[in-house]
């Protein structure tokens, strides 16, 4: 179960404190069991900061508070604090990104399930598609219906999603697809093959709202199960 420790603390010398942390992490390269840190500063209050610190699971976090680095640290820090920090330990019970989620919804709802209304719903007025096989962007959501009713129109077809990352805007996801070759596709005519091939899907959203594209995919291969090559 993941583990997440918050560390609310008063400071007037921020400037040391992130000095403090950038040795601290370089020290100890290779050996923390940390896995996300996120540090905010309160809007309504200038000295009072919070870092919330992810780990795999309470016991990786105590393999991390158990190295000698992790006490120096504490103890340095402590001293440019305005009184002492205040800890809450936390198991997460529940984890969504909604970015990912919206992302998802491209995969399962709109190209697997053939949900053409999901596609306003989640696609800005002004997303751009950078697409390997297309020379031009298309943009707004028309082009991603245009897409997505081409190729649900030539396969019947399924994505599996291999791994998925989300950072700041951008959601990527590497894919495996396959799909049953049932209608014309690129001058190719039916075939009743069933071929794979993997790709990635980089989406960067803004306000809610999935903004720009980029999809790079084995065509190639594709092509030469269908026999077009």
């Amino acid at each position: 179960m993941t583990f997440v420790q918050i560390v609310d603390y008063e400071t007037s010398k921020p400037e040391a404190v992130n000095q403090l942390l950038d040795r601290y992490l370089e020290q100890t390269s290779g050996r923390r069991t940390v896995t996300h840190s996120i540090l905010g500063r309160d809007r309504e209050a200038e000295t009072h900061y919070v870092d919330v610190v992810e780990f795999p699971s309470y016991e990786d976090a105590m393999k991390n508070s158990h190295l000698p680095e992790t006490d120096k640290m504490f103890q340095e820090m402590v001293a440019l604090c305005d009184g002492m920090p205040r800890f809450t330990n936390l198991d997460v019970v529940r984890d969504e990104h909604l970015n990912t989620l919206m992302v998802n919804r491209m995969f399962d709802d709109i190209a697997m399930k053939g949900d053409m209304d999901a596609v306003g719903e989640i696609f800005a007025a002004d997303y751009r598609d950078h697409d390997i096989s297309n020379p031009v962007d298309k943009i707004g959501p028309a082009g991603i219906r245009e897409d997505v009713q081409m190729w649900r129109g030539a396969f019947d077809f399924s994505f599996t999603r291999d791994a998925q990352t989300a950072q700041d805007d951008y959601v990527t996801t590497l894919w495996t697809w396959t799909g049953k070759h049932k209608g014309e596709f690129m001058g190719v005519a039916p075939t009743g093959k069933t071929c794979t091939m993997t790709g990635t899907t980089v989406f960067r959203c803004e306000n809610g709202m999935i903004k720009e594209g980029w999809w790079h995919y084995d065509a190639m291969r594709l092509m030469r199960e269908l026999g077009a090559m």
